[in-house]
């Protein structure tokens, strides 16, 4: 890769909408070389700024959900949950734990509050009797707009900042950085928006 000489201001220039969501006193001013010491011969590597910005990325991506998820006393795993499910109306148990690649045990609690809680509920296959087919509940559908919402806008307003040509890109470089083995399930999920 190009090494690319930035300064400091210029790398967190290029995020602002890093800045403009920062929950700390002022980013600009701790981004000063004294106040982040960086290994010289790393801190203009292309890959380890991107790396961080997706650290800072993710950090801001997930603050808003997290905020409206304390009102409820869920967590991310809950919003995760919500989630695929809201996209995926009909989802079994199954499908769903190898979407979040966690063990059933943690599912089983976190299902176990969205269902006695009535944000998601739960109806036996037709099938398979033994299936458990997962659906938001109206409620369910309520949390998951007011969870996406901010994400949908923070997205758009990055896309667009981006350009029409950076839509595609991105989507390959997120594609990408998933493991081989789950590339193809995931595209097939992700653009078609069915569980297969």
């Amino acid at each position: 890769m190009a090494d690319i000489k930035l300064t400091d201001k210029q790398a967190f220039a290029q995020n602002s909408a890093l800045r403009e969501t920062a929950k700390t006193a002022s980013l600009d001013a701790a981004a000063s070389k004294s106040a982040f010491p960086t290994k010289k011969e790393d801190h203009h590597d292309p890959l380890n700024e991107v790396i961080e910005l997706l650290f800072f990325a993710y950090r801001d991506f997930t603050s808003d959900p997290d905020a409206i998820l304390t009102d409820y006393d869920f967590g991310r795993a809950h919003h995760r949950v919500i989630h695929f499910v809201g996209r995926h109306p009909g989802i079994t148990v199954a499908q769903l734990l190898a979407i979040l690649g966690i063990t059933k045990q943690s599912l089983a609690r976190v299902l176990k509050q969205l269902v006695a809680e009535e944000y998601v509920i739960q109806k036996t296959g037709t099938r398979d009797r033994r299936q458990r087919l997962l659906h938001l509940s109206p409620k369910g559908e309520q949390l998951e707009r007011r969870l996406s919402e901010p994400q949908r806008k923070r997205v758009a307003k990055a896309l667009n900042q981006a350009g029409p040509e950076a839509i595609d890109t991105f989507r390959k470089t997120l594609l990408a950085l998933i493991n081989p083995e789950d590339q193809s399930t995931v595209a097939k999920l992700t653009g078609k928006g069915e569980v297969s």
